[in-house]
């Protein structure tokens, strides 16, 4: 029997060899029956199912055939899509990484010169914590608000930024809500990412003035022991500050620097800064008033006290003046802007106003 079916397959018109051809004429009978020979039309009958007629092939495959090539460019957009948000994580990574140096990067700073205290381990400014790693360094990403070119290598961003807060100065300023002012710290830091450009006789001159601030600080708080002390500790800056502020006012061809301050760090002000004889400040804290006889004198006055000298600076001398503190302090602002007032007109560089012009 199997060889007579096999006998049968090859000698029929429905073998393998006319597969396609039987298709297409029974593609085009389900189509219009009277489109093939009568013979044809009577063998696709037999083949129908009562009930259940059936339909055209080839349409449904080219259906077939559409819809895998619209799938196929959906998971070629799924798989560039995929890829962008990858491209975009490490882009978040790398703004958030910036952040993170500007809001942490002080608790990794170099305060040691010594090297005993080693900097404090942050996770955060670490490569890992923000899911990229050291494949990525030479990648280019937007740097965003970052001083300089608006495109940086990873390895060129966190160079910089290494630079700028985690060198040998700690700074904290994001706690600042006004932007301008945010913007103007990033700019002196971020810029120069720790090469400030001094020369060996500026860093000289700026640690001799801290040196000389911490060290009145601690003979006075070592001295004199439980005496009334507005100490400038903490804010030992202010001295090489000022020490600038003044030189660079001198260089500017500037003859006169009038100050008004408060308590805190005016003893540091007026010994090294304006140069006050240690002496008669060391004499205020031992109820010695050699300077002012007069016994009201007494208690804290010496941070009401003023004083002036004469300092070289590299445009010639500057006279300094410190106003004396009246008892209420904020009153010394319009004394130290009629002082400087008065100072340009005697100097013949305040512009004279129309009333009392002649």
């Amino acid at each position: 029997m199997c060889a007579d079916l096999n006998e049968l397959y090859q000698s029929s018109q429905l073998s393998g060899a006319n597969a396609a051809f039987v298709e297409e004429l029974y593609e085009a009978w389900l189509a219009d029956p009277k489109a093939v020979p009568d013979h044809w039309n009577d063998y696709f009958e037999t083949l129908q199912t009562e009930g259940t007629p059936d339909v055209a092939h080839g349409p449904i495959m080219d259906r077939i055939a559409e819809i895998s090539r619209i799938h196929g460019r959906w998971a070629t957009a799924i798989v560039a899509d995929a890829a962008h948000s990858v491209d975009q994580h490490k882009q978040g990574a790398m703004l958030r990484l910036i952040n993170s140096y500007r809001v942490r990067g002080h608790l990794a700073a170099r305060l040691d010169p010594l090297g005993m205290t080693p900097p404090e381990l942050v996770p955060d400014l670490s490569l890992e914590f923000h899911d990229v790693g050291p494949a990525d360094l030479d990648t280019e990403f937007d740097a965003g608000s970052l001083i300089g070119k608006r495109r940086k290598k990873l390895r060129e961003a966190v160079t910089q930024l290494e630079g700028a807060y985690c060198g040998s100065i700690g700074v904290e300023y994001m706690h600042i809500s006004d932007y301008p002012q945010r913007r103007w710290m990033q700019q002196r830091f971020e810029e120069t990412a720790g090469n400030y450009g001094f020369s060996p006789a500026q860093k000289q001159r700026v640690l001799d003035r801290l040196t000389a601030a911490e060290g009145l600080e601690r003979y006075l708080h070592t001295k004199y022991v439980g005496q009334k002390r507005f100490s400038l500790e903490g804010g030992d800056s202010l001295i090489p500050l000022i020490d600038e502020m003044i030189q660079r006012a001198g260089t500017g061809g500037a003859k006169d620097v009038v100050i008004g301050m408060a308590h805190r760090g005016r003893l540091n002000v007026l010994v090294n800064i304006l140069g006050k004889p240690p002496r008669n400040l060391f004499d205020a804290f031992e109820g010695k008033y050699d300077e002012h006889p007069d016994p009201a004198h007494s208690g804290d006055v010496k941070y009401h006290l003023g004083f002036s000298s004469d300092v070289t600076t590299p445009g010639g001398t500057v006279h300094l003046a410190l106003g004396f503190n009246p008892s209420h302090l904020e009153i010394i602002d319009p004394v130290v802007v009629g002082s400087v007032r008065a100072r340009q007109t005697r100097r013949r560089t305040a512009i004279a106003p129309r009333w009392c012009r002649s």
